[in-house]
């Protein structure tokens, strides 16, 4: 996919600038223009590129963060991608501004591996990653040889692969083992001799028809039709998997990224989050957030 004639020139840190541009994993390339003209532009306005996935956190953005920054006089656009490779590629090559489609491990696996300078800004409300079937309704209905499809990309199957073993006890992994890096190769029991396939994240939901069980990030659940509340079982999702807003480390401290930031960790947005996803994992400042209201 060739980005720049979807993306334009490369944005130059410090340049002035009128519009932010979201980057959105997705299963269609597309962007998002403003539904109406947006607000005169302040002199120190950046014009920027942001990036998250399809489904939830899209719609985080158009409902929780693109209200907030135009009112300050952002213009906004959502760009959309179908993978996990290329908006990371896209911000550290200033094309984008941000994006919010990975966890903190992915993101911090991905940067260090391709030498990209990136970092985490501020983590977002995060659906968890699940078990889901069309066949089964419940897990005590688990058989022999059952096939099981979870991510192939190894941070996600990870989580799949952990949660087999301590929340379902359906594989044993080895002693000792890293949560973060362990593999189908770690497994060293599988009594229930489970059929493990691992596929891309986005065809997951699609397996459904063909597996008893598979394990579905979230964001892919909710964009397939799928719902929390069809999930068999969920994972317990720590700081360390909550989706988080990446930036250029070198753009850390100018005034756009700290509006994305504040967007972000807002009481109206955290008002959307109540509103339109519930089951989420809220961030740690959400949840604060709630407790100062509670106390009052």
């Amino acid at each position: 996919m060739n980005l720049r004639p979807l993306l334009g020139a490369p944005f130059r840190a410090g340049a002035p600038r009128s519009r932010f541009a979201f980057a959105v994993v997705a299963l269609r390339v597309g962007r998002l223009a403003p539904a109406a003209p947006a607000p005169a532009v302040p002199p120190n306005t950046m014009d920027s590129g942001c990036g998250a996935t399809a489904g939830p956190y899209a719609d985080q953005i158009r409902y929780g963060i693109v209200p907030i920054l135009e009112r300050q006089g952002y213009r906004v656009r959502v760009v959309e991608f179908n993978d996990y490779i290329q908006p990371n590629f896209a911000l550290a090559s200033g094309a984008l501004d941000a994006n919010a489609f990975q966890h903190e491990v992915y993101l911090h696996k991905f940067a260090t591996e391709n030498k990209l300078a990136i970092g985490e800004l501020v983590k977002v409300p995060t659906a968890p990653i699940a078990i889901y079937s069309h066949k089964h309704r419940s897990l005590a209905e688990v058989k022999d040889g059952a096939t099981v499809a979870l991510p192939n990309d190894p941070t996600n199957q990870a989580r799949a692969l952990v949660l087999l073993d301590r929340k379902l006890g359906w594989i044993r992994l080895k002693e000792g083992y890293d949560p973060i890096r362990v593999s189908e190769h770690d497994v060293v029991a599988n009594p229930k001799n489970l059929k493990l396939v691992p596929l891309e994240a986005a065809q997951l939901p699609r397996s459904l028809d063909d597996t008893d069980y598979s394990f579905i990030n979230g964001n892919f659940a909710l964009a397939s039709g799928l719902k929390i509340g069809d999930a068999l079982a969920l994972e317990d999702t720590t700081p360390t998997y909550q989706n988080v807003v990446a930036v250029r480390t070198a753009d850390r401290d100018l005034p756009y990224v700290k509006d994305i930031e504040a967007a972000y960790e807002s009481k109206a947005f955290l008002d959307v989050t109540n509103q339109r996803f519930p089951g989420f994992v809220k961030t740690a400042y959400q949840v604060q957030l709630e407790q100062l209201r509670a106390d009052r």
